[in-house]
């Protein structure tokens, strides 16, 4: 049983292509043949007029070969129906360009979104998937420039997060850096590496042969045909879909990735982390003091507020109370006497005399 990690997944056969009739006919492929493994990035070189481009529009279902077979999975081509070719491409084959093919009138997020027209996806969820693409490729803050607003770096990094919305297995790339200088070209193929050890097949054009080192395989076409198949990675070292060892932890971003034993043993910058976590869940903690009978007191819960008593005499002892009502009697006498001299003298002389008077007439 062959092993799915590095399996065939395009596999050609005496492929033809030819354009035009009789004496103006020409051959742009010639009785070829090609399989490619699963997990391959293979770099295919070339003059012009080799029939490189005719190549990877067979792989991408948009032509159709003049004779010979193509298996796609397993499955030949020849035998799917023109409205699965659609699907598939949609789905399972992500396609960039050299001249980007950006439509003008849209934002860059409609533009790396309409791929997902097709499938039925909804507005909302189709922004944000586009959204977190874009934000993979360092795009997000250009999500609503327009086309002619970017650089060419930039506008062919929205085109290959387009041919990435839909998670393909399969990327074919059309001189992709054809038309860019050396910084956006090194920025792009860095891209395209990460792509890579992800797990992902991507079958690349270009006439630079300086960027062959990116590359697992390198095919140099002449007239059609394949004039030198040489291959620099074998194939159990290929990139597995879901081999931690093969997939980057970062992912199209700048950081660098970490050795392995620093990933599995904790940084030291996290241990403080923790225990100023751990100090701060101290802190907050209610502190209990001892009591002197040896029982415990929060000292964060308030005091119970004693009942207010209407009247003194429920609070106060019984003996308090014994000495006010002895004390009662002799203030009241003390007191009214000197009300009657001090406040009134008059009308207690008068008070005297009228008492004599009525002495006399008795």
């Amino acid at each position: 049983m062959p092993n799915k990690d590095n399996e065939i997944i395009i596999e050609l056969k005496s492929v033809s292509k030819s354009y035009g009739f009789g004496d103006a006919e020409t051959l742009a492929l010639r009785n070829f043949d090609l399989t490619v493994k699963r997990g391959e990035f293979i770099m295919i070189m070339g003059p012009s007029g080799c029939g490189k481009t005719t190549l990877l529009n067979i792989i991408g279902l948009l032509d159709k070969p003049t004779s010979g077979t193509y298996n796609l999975n397993g499955k030949p081509v020849s035998k799917i129906s023109g409205r699965k070719k659609a699907q598939i491409r949609a789905e399972e084959i992500g396609l960039i360009f050299q001249s980007f093919n950006l439509i003008p009138n849209l934002s860059v997020i409609e533009n790396v979104t309409m791929p997902l027209v097709y499938s039925g996806k909804s507005k909302t969820r189709r922004l944000k998937m586009g959204d977190n693409v874009l934000e993979r490729f360092q795009l997000r803050e250009r999500e609503y420039y327009m086309p002619w607003q970017l650089s060419g770096g930039q506008q062919q990094r929205v085109a290959i997060a387009r041919s990435l919305i839909n998670d393909p297995s399969i990327i074919l790339a059309d001189e992709p850096t054809g038309n860019l200088d050396s910084r956006s070209s090194h920025i792009i193929m860095e891209e395209l590496k990460e792509i890579h050890s992800l797990g992902n097949t991507i079958i690349m054009v270009t006439h630079n042969p300086a960027l062959t080192t990116y590359a697992t395989r390198v095919i140099n076409m002449l007239d059609g045909e394949i004039d030198t198949d040489i291959k620099t990675v074998a194939d159990r070292d290929l990139p597995k879909p879901g081999d931690p060892e093969k997939i980057s932890v970062r992912v199209l971003s700048n950081k660098k990735t970490a050795p392995k034993s620093e990933a599995t043993e904790p940084k030291e910058a996290e241990k403080p982390r923790e225990t100023e976590k751990t100090e701060k869940v101290e802190k907050t903690e209610p502190k209990i003091e001892k009591h002197p009978l040896g029982g415990t007191h929060k000292t964060d819960e308030k005091p119970k507020a004693e009942p207010e008593a209407e009247d003194e005499d429920e609070i106060k002892p019984v003996s308090t109370r014994r000495r006010k009502l002895k004390l009662l009697p002799e203030r009241k006498k003390s007191a009214k006497k000197p009300k009657d001299s001090a406040e009134n003298p008059k009308k207690h002389k008068h008070s005297i005399i009228k008492h004599s008077k009525s002495k006399k007439e008795s």
